[in-house]
Order: structure tokens, then sequence, then C-alpha cells
């Protein structure tokens, strides 16, 4: 090899080194994307339709105590469209596609956005839709999705259990700007300190709040639901924690960082230890992240839904993630078994 040609390969081993490690980067990029955003987006869960899913509250009597009902919810309700999807991703249908399915609990975090309010994940944001060019999901769309559907369909009722989920404004703060999103449309609200019955409930969104009433609103900041955070995997035995919430007791199992089975049996030891009706809530959630720190909450959901497909024993409230129909036709049926 000439000396001209030694000296021009040694010229261009830099440029070689550098597209190495731009290449490197590309595809570390590429992963990225793939985990993060497109595998996400076929998860979906079981998309089948369940006739009279979005009338079945109109079978029960009006004097039953929402607390007596076996109601479906959905857990981290807004995340459909949400940023670091593999992490943050809880539900494959939007609140309007919940509600058509059955679900009537709703878990809405919310953090102040300007002079409104948005949708959360963590410290992610949820979005309306998957492109690029979506924006933030906001709270005005999500109670327009209700509202709707109420006016559609004025047997059912919503459950909208808030949660302050990020932000520095106090409490109060956030109180008075999530009440001036029920002054503009007072009439499909229902803001009590208490459970209330179905046929009050009917046609109404329940506002439920995870946080204390700073702001003094009395019975306008809805029905206290508050509860000790349940993090945590070192003790597996724990499950349902019983909680004074003033006017009812609250029985709640929240084990989200559980790995499947462990969640699977706090779930069933939960059914068997809370009380329901006669001033008493029960909440089951099923929903985990599992044991790692940034989980992957379509992997559990997959394996303790097909579960809860076949339990043959269920009450209280259920919240599910990645809710589908037909889950949530197998937990409201047993109001009528």
């Amino acid at each position: 090899m000439s000396a001209k040609k030694t000296e021009e390969k040694k010229k261009l081993r830099p440029l070689r080194m550098i597209l190495r490690i731009l290449g490197g980067i590309l595809a570390a990029l590429l992963l990225v994307l793939l985990v993060m955003f497109l595998i996400p987006l076929t998860e979906t869960g079981d998309q089948t339709p369940v006739e009279g899913s979005a009338d079945w509250m109109a079978r029960l009597d009006d004097s039953t105590p929402l607390d007596a009902v076996v109601i479906p919810g959905t857990h981290d309700s807004g995340t459909e469209f949400v940023q670091l999807a593999f992490f943050s991703k809880c539900q494959a249908k939007d609140i309007a596609g919940q509600l058509e399915a059955g679900y009537r609990y709703l878990d809405i975090r919310l953090a102040v956005d300007g002079e409104g309010m948005k949708l959360m994940h963590g410290f992610t944001n949820c979005r309306s839709g998957a492109m690029p060019w979506n924006g933030t999901l906001t709270l005005d769309e999500v109670l327009e999705d209700c509202y709707v559907f109420l006016a559609e369909h004025p047997t059912e009722t919503v459950i909208f259990a808030v949660k302050q989920e990020h932000g520095d404004e106090s409490v109060a703060d956030f109180q008075q700007i999530l009440n001036t999103y029920v002054q503009k449309e007072p009439e499909f609200w229902l803001l009590t300190d208490s459970i209330p019955t179905v046929g009050e409930a009917r046609g109404k969104i329940v506002l439920l709040r995870r946080y204390e009433d700073e702001a003094g609103l009395g019975s306008d900041a809805g029905i206290p639901l508050l509860w000790e955070n349940q993090s945590g995997h070192e003790d597996v035995s724990l499950n349902t924690v019983r909680e004074d919430n003033g006017s009812y007791t609250l029985w709640v199992q929240d084990r989200y960082e559980y790995g499947s089975e462990d969640k699977w049996a706090a779930f069933c030891a939960g059914l068997e230890t809370a009380e329901t009706g006669d001033g008493n809530v029960a909440i089951h959630f099923l929903s985990t992240k599992g044991t790692a720190t940034f989980g992957h909450p379509y992997r559990y959901a997959r394996a303790l839904n097909g579960k809860l497909m076949e339990r043959e024993e269920l009450s209280g409230w259920i919240v599910v993630d990645f809710a589908s129909a037909p889950l949530a036709e197998h937990i409201y049926e047993f109001n009528f078994r």
C-alpha cells in the first residue's frame, strides 16, 4: 500500500468513527421510539362491544345507595394517549368509550394549566390523540364527553374521582379552579358530602375528591375519598385498609406496586375483608405497575383482567386498567344475579 493511500485511510478513520457513533445513536433513538410510542399503540385490549352497556344502570332501583352497587371503574382514565406511553398508558379507550362500555367510576388526575386544567399521569401529560400535533387532554374535553353521555343516557351516573396530580398550587387554589368548571354546567353535577342513591345520581356527575377541603367549600367540595398511599412491595400480605371518610367508611385496596400473583391475592383478600352498603364503600383496584420503578401496566392488566373474567363473586367498585366492555359487563352483572 502506497504512503499516500495509507495517509488517506488515516484521515478517514475519525469520520468512520463519527459515523459509527451517529449510527449507534440513531439505532438507540429508533429503539426508544419503538418501545415508548409504537408498541403501546398496539396495546388495545379487547375492543368487543356489548349491547346495553351504555344503559345498564337503568335496571337498578332508584332507592339503591351507590355504595351497594357493584360498579366498574377505570384507573388513570385519561391515559389512552399519554407521554412515555410504555410506562404510563393504562387505558385503550377514551373517556367517551369507557362510559359507553359501561364504566361509571372515572379516576381523574388533574393539574392546573394556566387558567384551566389538564389531565396527567404522574409527571406525564395525557394527550387528546396519538399524533405529535395532538394537544394536551384538557378537563373541558373530558367533561364535554361526560355531559354528552349523560344527556343521551339520563339513567346513568358518572362517579368523578378527582386527584391533584401535579403542580405547585395549593389545594385551595386547585379546588377553586375546579369549581369554576362545575359552575359552568351546574345542572350536570351532584355536589354532596355523603353517598347518594342511584335515583339521586341519575344523569349527574358525582364529585369525589382525593384531597382535603382546604377551600372550605363544604358539601360543594364533593364527597371525601381519602386514603393513605399504598405503595411498596416488600410486604405482600397487605390488602384492604379501612379509612374513616366522615359520612361513610371507605375500604380500599390500591397495592399498585405488587407483581401479578401478589396483586391478585391482595385483590381477592380485599373482597373477602371489605364491607359494602350501610355506609360502607369498598374500592378494589386491580391495576398495578409491578415491582419495577417504571412498570408496564399492559403486561399486568393482560394477566389480571383474564383472572377477573373467571371470578364468580364480586362486590364494591372494581377499578381496572385496559378496560373493555366485556369486562365491565362481567362486573356490573353481579348486581342482577
